[in-house]
């Protein structure tokens, strides 16, 4: 009987390719149906192993997800980008590989990354999430996230409702 293990670590040079196979997984799951096809395919493929290389070699705020020695989520976060809402960070992107959700990975590095942006001084959290992407809204209302905002974003040439999501509260 072998015994799988996992672990949630920083993102280092040599991760690229397996954070490029879980991006392209887990956004052809989640947005196929919500962004249309070509465009969905476009914004995959601008986001290969060579774009994931420099994000991990130039990004302090990114974990990723092990299991079995394989890479199946990673997430990125650092201060909020969402400076007219009272929310000092912000995870930029949470993704795990479908076959791997209700298993407790995606809480778990949800858990970690909101560890690292406190143990860096940040005192609240925002995350942004399509609205149509029942798995995520779904999900950061189940780990505590509160609506605090409702608006769209422009995604090709569709204006995509979005929510905001907030843990948190606190001056910037």
């Amino acid at each position: 009987m072998s015994l799988k293990t996992s672990e949630i670590r920083p993102a280092r040079p040599g991760d690229a390719d397996g954070v490029a196979r879980v991006h392209a997984g887990s956004w052809r799951y989640a947005y196929s149906g919500i962004i249309e096809g070509t465009h969905l395919e476009k914004m995959i493929n601008r986001r290969g192993s060579v774009w994931w290389d420099g994000v991990v070699r130039r990004r302090g705020g990114m974990l990723v997800t092990e299991f079995d020695g394989r890479i199946i989520a990673y997430a990125t976060f650092g201060p909020s980008r969402l400076k007219d809402l009272p929310y000092t960070s912000e995870i930029y992107e949470l993704y795990l590989l479908p076959e791997y959700h209700g298993l407790g990975f995606g809480r778990a590095l949800f858990d970690a990354s909101r560890a690292k942006l406190a143990g860096s001084g940040f005192r609240s959290l925002a995350v942004r999430a399509l609205a149509d992407n029942v798995l995520a809204t779904g999900f950061y209302a189940a780990v505590g996230g509160i609506e605090v905002r409702r608006s769209a974003e422009m995604v090709g040439q569709s204006c995509l409702p979005a929510v905001v999501f907030g843990w948190g509260k606190g001056a910037r």
